[in-house]
């Protein structure tokens, strides 16, 4: 569906073609014809492989036919991204060393390779999501028979702490939604903020099933971003305490951050009759603000949560694995407008290096982020 909306918007099916031809591999093909959903007309992308490329495969054969590939590099660090989160969802739902089946073939690199190329071929700079139709009911598969949304898919949208749409309606008839690779997809390349745009064109990608219930689409919407495109909607969460420990304090500031908050803080206050205490913040995406309240209220002391509504521009940032003298790490890309103006290493990675090297983490953090400014041409 996300290849039939980008072809639908404008992406010539041959271009997408001569992008996958890159990849070492053969003996498929894709098909894209119109057709409608309900009333909704779009694009349907089919991909038919041959018996012999039906055999399964590992992320890692994945991730090596995309390095052994002429695709650009931002091309192939996005697709990297969008396979290692499927190969994390499904060693939490497996354990390590399972064998994939459904995902192990070969249309899941069609899939993740050519929306990745299909994004960049058509200037797409940023991309913005809605938050992920639940669905409803039990599906088939090579596991035997799964509840919606499959467990892959829920942990991915839990790896990325997604905004859902629980089901109701339509959705307690309509069965699978969102599958793995989708969520995939959008949680990595897509953030959940409602930009300001001015639309300029709208492609529709259609998915196999005709259901009654509602239209089987989904739906990409091209355009400017209007004032500045790192104009984010934010929430801040507040409340003040005086009766809670500091250890306590901190595992809520810890539950928070685990649940998808921005940034947590205290700050030191004095309450009625001269009592210390401390204002906890916490900043977050409107999305999320419901389930952040709800985890204050559980875990502290406090009767009540103030919310202010925000604006926060932020420069774009990107996470980005490179190859450095000591393994391969993390950093945080931050560009401003197209421009790449800094970087940080990701102190996980690099604490985690600094343990297995014994070597200072200040060194680590040094080495990293010199090798990653060579990498990305930043020297």
């Amino acid at each position: 569906m996300l290849l039939g909306a980008l072809v639908d918007a404008g992406l010539p099916l041959q271009r997408l073609r001569e992008e996958l031809a890159q990849l070492p591999i053969s003996g498929y093909s894709i098909q894209a014809r119109t057709g409608q959903r309900g009333v909704v007309t779009g694009t349907h992308i089919t991909v038919e492989m041959g018996v012999q490329d039906k055999v399964t495969h590992s992320i890692q054969e994945f991730l090596g036919m995309v390095d052994a590939s002429p695709l650009s590099l931002p091309v192939k660090e996005k697709a990297r991204r969008v396979l290692e989160c499927l190969e994390a969802a499904e060693a939490r739902v497996h354990g390590g060393g399972h064998r994939l089946h459904e995902l192990g073939e070969m249309d899941t690199l069609i899939d993740v390779v050519g929306v990745v190329s299909g994004l960049e071929l058509l200037g797409i700079e940023r991309l913005y999501s809605s938050p992920l139709p639940c669905g409803w009911g039990v599906i088939s598969s090579q596991h035997g028979s799964l509840p919606v949304p499959a467990p892959a898919t829920l942990e991915i949208m839990l790896m990325a702490k997604a905004p859902v749409i629980p089901p109701h309606g339509p959705y307690l008839k309509a069965g699978e939604l969102v599958t793995p690779t989708g969520a995939a997809l959008i949680t990595t390349l897509a953030s959940f903020d409602a930009p300001t745009l001015a639309v300029e064109r709208i492609g529709y990608g259609l998915g196999t099933r005709d259901m009654a219930e509602l239209p089987n689409v989904l739906a990409l919407w091209l355009g400017e971003t209007q004032g500045s495109d790192a104009l984010a909607q934010v929430s801040l969460l507040e409340t003040n305490i005086d009766d809670m420990s500091a250890e306590i304090l901190g595992h809520v500031q810890e539950e928070l951050m685990r649940h998808g908050a921005l940034d947590v803080w205290f700050t030191p206050i004095q309450m009625k009759k001269n009592r210390p205490a401390v204002t906890l913040s916490a900043l977050c995406r409107p999305a999320l603000e419901s389930s952040l309240i709800k985890v204050i209220l559980e875990e502290s002391s406090t009767l009540g949560v103030r919310v202010h509504p925000l604006k926060r521009y932020e420069a774009e940032r990107e996470v980005v694995v490179v190859d450095t003298s000591l393994g391969k790490a993390r950093v945080k890309v931050k560009r401003v407008e197209g421009r790449t103006l800094g970087l940080s290493a990701e102190f996980e990675d690099c604490k985690e290096i600094a343990q297995r090297e014994h070597l200072p983490l200040q060194e680590v953090y040094r080495r990293v982020e010199r090798d990653a400014r060579a990498s990305l041409g930043m020297d």
